[in-house]
């Protein structure tokens, strides 16, 4: 279970004052480090008053600069002051803050380095030099600075945490503990310290010590649930689950209605394999407002992940899901992961409820719509489709695929104009998708074909096989195209063929294939293919049937034929010219 108690509280990040200083340095220099004070250094470094005269105006001016953002005239003057004094760590500071903000690291550190080293006592020298080494992963160094910052600044504990930090990155553990046990000595038990130590105590497998952390925390904070939950989970770890309990109850004394008590608990029931019990405790989690909607989303995904392969699970998060939507029923999410849940198992018009219930609570989640669309394609709902892409469209304008379902949707409610319309219009959003682009113009071909505009749907249809060659619908719907107007039949059966390798034992591609054959008056092969595609399932395909029974009668075996066709007439055959086949027993093209 991921929200725990630890994983809870070591994601705790402090904000350090250091940053702020830092990020601040990066913009303006400190008063400190200018005016009067530089001048006045400038004169102890020995320089000559004619020197002092010019140091003073290019320095200033060089500020000037800085502070208008001209960074490059800034840096040439600091330089030039620079060659008047060469030890002028100001100067030194103000180039490192440049270089800096410039990401130019190593001058910044050798500029800053300087100025630290030239008046260490220069808190403002000290940190920037800090920072610089932090970018550049000198951590030894870093070390040094921050421990003299420490000597020089012992009441300061930013600089403490820092310290430890350090030694913590270069996985010297003792000396964290070290600077944390300072912290103590000096202001008493703190989370952050103790938290802290705790944590390098798990992780080197010395729970005596850690359980020594978690006692002292009780003991200073007696009232704080957390603690027993975290004294809890390292009896649990330790394997003694009677003390775990234990630990477990006081919380429950000092704080029965916090979730987090509870979902501690369904960790240790889930640890003594007492399922029932743990999916008991999750639930009462669920059931608080005080456990937010982001961690109960969390967990269900573990679930969706752990019902793939224990579907038996099902049960309980489907529950968990109806929990969810009671206690946060404003919430978006709340109806997107059980839409996500139901859409997994195909239950797709469940699924399409609740997606138009999380979308009526926040329309900007493109995501959301995009999932809707696809169940309004399994569930052939071109209507729906057709209004819900619309609105998709005029809210995410630039995102492709709302207006290739549009152009899906239009399409089959035979409005072919349109497709052509709205998607040349949607391919101008498509970047570095072939498949996506070789769709769409795939079906302005089948469109322009609707609309007898056969060289139009030639120039899409080759548009598509240049973006994916091996598209089998563009390849089946192109060729099919072409032998129904019996043009081109070399390159109808070059792509049907090909449609056929790469999908075998499709009876739509192997009905195309045997009609090309057809067109091309190599009956026999015809019979074999379209047989094929009867055998794949096309038995109750009345064009199928239709085209069997042209082959047939080409054949010269006219009562088959005239069996076929009857068949394809009651599997609701509507083509103008089967009624007259039937009726006079002979081919009619």
């Amino acid at each position: 279970m991921a929200n725990t108690f630890f994983s809870f509280l070591f994601n705790f990040r402090r904000n350090s004052v250091l940053l702020l200083l830092c990020l601040f340095f990066s913009c303006k220099t400190p008063q400190k480090s200018s005016g009067d004070s530089t001048i006045k250094k400038s004169q102890k470094s020995g320089i000559s008053e004619k020197d002092l005269v010019q140091f003073k105006f290019v320095f200033f001016n060089a500020n000037k600069e800085r502070i208008l953002g001209n960074y490059d005239l800034a840096e040439t003057l600091f330089s030039q002051a620079l060659k008047i004094d060469p030890n002028s760590a100001a100067s030194m500071y103000e180039l490192a803050n440049i270089y800096s903000f410039l990401n130019n690291k190593n001058k910044a550190l050798f500029y800053s380095k300087k100025a630290a080293t030239i008046d260490p006592k220069n808190i403002w020298y000290q940190l920037l030099y800090a920072s610089c080494l932090k970018e550049n992963k000198l951590l030894t160094e870093l070390a040094v600075v921050y421990d003299r910052l420490i000597k020089d600044y012992p009441q300061n504990f930013d600089f403490y945490y820092e310290l430890a930090n350090v030694y913590l990155y270069l996985n010297k553990t003792s000396d964290a503990v070290k600077v944390y046990n300072k912290i103590e000595e000096s202001i008493g038990i703190t989370e952050e310290a103790s938290m802290q130590k705790l944590k390098i105590y798990k992780k080197n497998k010395n729970f005596e010590k850690a359980l020594e952390e978690a006692n002292k925390l009780i003991k200073a904070y007696p009232k704080e649930a957390k603690y027993y939950g975290i004294l809890g989970e390292l009896y649990q770890e330790m394997g003694q689950n009677e003390k775990a309990l234990d630990a477990y109850n006081e919380l429950i004394k000092i704080d029965s209605t916090n979730a987090y008590v509870h979902l501690s608990l369904a960790d240790y029931f889930r640890g003594l394999k007492q399922n029932d019990k743990a999916f008991q405790e999750i639930k009462i989690a669920f059931q608080s407002k005080e456990l937010d909607i982001d961690t109960k989303v969390k967990i269900l995904l573990s679930y969706y992940d752990i019902t793939e392969s224990f579907p038996e699970l099902k049960t309980d998060a489907d529950e968990l899901c109806k929990i969810i939507i009671a206690i946060h029923p404003n919430e978006a999410k709340s109806f997107a992961i059980y839409g996500d849940f139901l859409f997994r198992d195909k239950k797709y018009d469940q699924a399409r409820t609740q997606y138009r219930k999380s979308i009526a609570l926040d329309k900007e989640k493109y995501a959301l719509w995009n999932q809707l669309l696809v169940i309004e394609s399994e569930l052939n709902d071109y209507t729906a489709m057709q209004g819900e892409s619309k609105e998709a469209m005029e809210l995410f304008p630039n995102q492709p695929l709302p207006y290739f379902f549009n152009g899906i949707s239009e399409y089959q409610l035979k409005n072919y104009s349109t497709v052509v319309t709205v998607l040349t219009e949607g391919k101008e959003f498509i970047f570095d998708n072939n498949l996506l682009l070789a769709q769409f113009y795939g079906t302005i071909g089948d469109a322009q074909n609707q609309l007898k505009n056969h060289a139009e749907s030639d120039v899409a249809f080759e548009k598509a096989l240049e973006y994916d060659p091996t598209n089998v619908s563009v390849l089946n719907n192109y060729a099919y195209f072409l032998s129904l107007r019996n043009t081109n039949l070399n390159k109808a059966e070059s792509m049907s063929k090909k449609c056929n390798d790469l999908q075998p034992n499709s009876s739509s591609y192997q009905d195309t294939y045997g009609w090309i054959l057809y067109q091309m008056k190599k009956y026999d092969d015809a019979k074999v293919w379209l047989g094929k595609a009867l055998e794949s399932g096309g038995k109750n395909n009345s064009t199928l049937l239709e085209h069997f029974g042209d082959i047939l009668y080409q054949l010269g075996d006219v009562e088959s034929a005239l069996e076929n066709w009857t068949r394809a007439k009651k599997q609701g055959g509507k083509s103008s010219l089967l009624d007259k086949k039937i009726a006079e027993k002979k081919l009619y093209e």
